[in-house]
């Protein structure tokens, strides 16, 4: 049985999200994820400036009047969100955790897709797969995507990104857009990273806190690793100790970013405090001048 809070909560990000999908992103969606190509439509007569390579020679010679091909781009596709969903997402600082950033991202995105009739569907894991949703079409089915972002309770205690990847290329036959939501905070993921890329039309949400990039001035306090349970005290009140930690995540992120870069990956960052709707209509508008 699903819960009356459980319920008002999906039902309070659809209200939300797909306020934002129709009346902020509108057709951004399908201008930056364009068909997988052209498919055939039907043959008509031959006019005055028609493309004479277009030209169905059987049917020509079956009627001796010249007839055309046409020919519609093949719009449906599908976008299969992956999203970690391991002990780290709890984390948030601000109004908001990284996984209810996250869940928001995503109902934004499968709404977005089910608007121009692509499938949807969700792999949550950490370091094992979570939960499987096949791709599918329609409202009740994005509703159900949310809910499982909402109530799924990870059985996993870490994060691995690189089994995730060969899930979702195991899981998936023909391209399709892949959307690996996560803090990535796991190394050695870069081989399953290269094949999913090449595979299939990847797109990395790299999802942060500020409070994540600096340590607080508060004295002799114990921090503890949310996926490792790794417990150790450590002095914010020392500069410097703040200083080298500063400097060792700024560094982290900058690891990450220059993966993307140079794969050649797109990637959308978001952080905790602030809102997405920008960071997403730049990718969108990215997107979109390639065509």
């Amino acid at each position: 049985m699903i819960s009356k809070e459980i319920l008002k909560k999906v039902r309070k990000i659809e209200i939300h999200t797909k306020g934002m999908v129709n009346n902020i992103f509108g057709g951004e969606y399908q201008s930056a994820f364009k068909g997988r190509g052209m498919e055939f439509s039907e043959v008509r007569a031959y006019t005055y400036g028609d493309d004479i390579r277009q030209i169905d020679w059987n049917v020509t010679a079956r009627t001796g009047e010249p007839f055309i091909k046409m020919f519609e781009e093949e719009r449906e596709q599908t976008l299969m969100l992956c999203v970690d969903i391991s002990p780290s997402g709890i984390f948030g600082s601000r109004t908001q955790s990284k996984m209810e950033l996250a869940i928001e991202i995503c109902a934004v995105l499968a709404f977005s897709a089910i608007k121009n009739s692509d499938k949807v569907g969700l792999v949550l894991f950490t370091d094992v797969i979570e939960k499987v949703v096949p791709p599918k079409k329609g409202r009740i089915h994005v509703l159900r995507l949310i809910r499982e972002l909402l109530t799924t309770e990870p059985e996993g205690t870490g994060t691995d990104i690189s089994e995730a990847l060969s899930y979702v290329n195991r899981l998936l036959n023909r391209r399709a857009i892949v959307v690996m939501a996560s803090d990535f905070q796991d190394d050695n993921y870069d081989k399953q990273l290269k094949i999913t890329n090449k595979k299939h039309d990847l797109v990395s949400i790299f999802i942060n806190d500020k409070l994540e990039d600096e340590l607080p001035d508060l004295g002799l306090i114990p921090l503890k690793d949310a996926e490792t349970g790794q417990e150790v005290l450590v002095d914010t009140s020392s500069k410097k100790v703040r200083q080298t930690y500063q400097k060792r995540r700024l560094s982290e992120k900058k690891q990450i970013r220059d993966q993307f870069l140079r794969m050649k990956i797109d990637t959308i960052e978001l952080h905790t405090n602030e809102s997405y709707v920008q960071p997403l209509m730049n990718f969108f508008h990215r997107r979109a001048r390639r065509y």
